[in-house]
Parts: C-alpha cells; sequence; structure tokens
C-alpha cells in the first residue's frame, strides 16, 4: 500500500525533484510519473518540466546514454533490448541511435560471446538441438540479433 504525497508548493516539489533526477538520470516520462504521485496539478508539470532541463537536471540524452552503457554493461542486454525499453520510456529515435554508439562493437561482440559460452556450458542437456534451443531463447530475451545467434550457435555445436 503507497501513500500519495501531497506538496503544498511547487517549490517544495522542485526540490524533492532535483533529489529524484540527481540520484541517476530520468526520462522525462519518469519525471512525469513522478510529478503525478506527488500529486502536481498537470498546469504546473511544463514549468517544473523546463525547471529541470534548465538546471541540467533533467537531459534525456544523458539518460538514453547512460540507460544503454549500464544496461549493457551490467545486464549483458543486447541492442534489440535496450532499443525496445528505450521505446518504452518514450525515447526518440535519433537519441537512441546516439545511445547505441555508448557500445563499440568488440565490447558487444565480446560480451555476447562471454555470455554465449557461459550459458552454453551450465546447459545441461544431453540433446544437442534441445540445448541449442534453450539458448537460443536465452540469448533472444536478452536481445541480440538472430544471425549472430544462429552463428554461435553453429560454432557451438560444432565444437
Amino acid at each position: 500500500m503507497t501513500t500519495s504525497t501531497k506538496y503544498t508548493s511547487t517549490k517544495e516539489a522542485i526540490k524533492k525533484l532535483e533529489s529524484y533526477c540527481a540520484y541517476q538520470d530520468r526520462c522525462h516520462s519518469e519525471v512525469i510519473t513522478k510529478l503525478y504521485s506527488l500529486s502536481i496539478p498537470s498546469n504546473e508539470h511544463d514549468d517544473i518540466l523546463v525547471y529541470l532541463i534548465e538546471n541540467k537536471f533533467l537531459n534525456e540524452e544523458r539518460f538514453a546514454r547512460s540507460f544503454a552503457r549500464g544496461k549493457h554493461r551490467i545486464s549483458a542486454w543486447g541492442k534489440n533490448r535496450i532499443i525496445s525499453e528505450l521505446k518504452l520510456r518514450k525515447i526518440s529515435s535519433t537519441l537512441i541511435k546516439y545511445a547505441l554508439e555508448e557500445i563499440s562493437n568488440d565490447l558487444y561482440l565480446e560480451t555476447f560471446d562471454r555470455i554465449s559460452d557461459s550459458k552454453w556450458n551450465t546447459l545441461s542437456d544431453t540433446d544437442i538441438e534441445k540445448k541449442k534451443q534453450k539458448l537460443h531463447a536465452y540469448l533472444y530475451r536478452k536481445g541480440y540479433e538472430s544471425d549472430i545467434i544462429y552463428d554461435k550457435l553453429k560454432e557451438l555445436s560444432q565444437s
């Protein structure tokens, strides 16, 4: 059960949102959701968003870039998963393109190989086709492209 705190002044709400945005990069949709949860009247949302942007608390490009870096580095997500998650957060396709530039091709393939090999070695199926299906499903959920998945499956099943 969550309680919604009502802020009596815009100034108080801005302080709360400054902390919210300073803690970690946020996208506009997250901040808007927070505005509603703070019971801020809709007619004040634009002014607050402008203030946060002008004072560098809110920056969609910075958010998209750090999101892509973090999700790839920490969660080993592939580009497809990162793209769909950013779209879910209403990030523009231009900013998504910039965000993907944060992941070098070498790092991307290195991460892909590392998690593929690791997962392959933990799968205990004796049926090679089942093992390949499980690895494919795992990598696909992570957001990797089908062509590199199939190449890797071919490589692993021959070794």
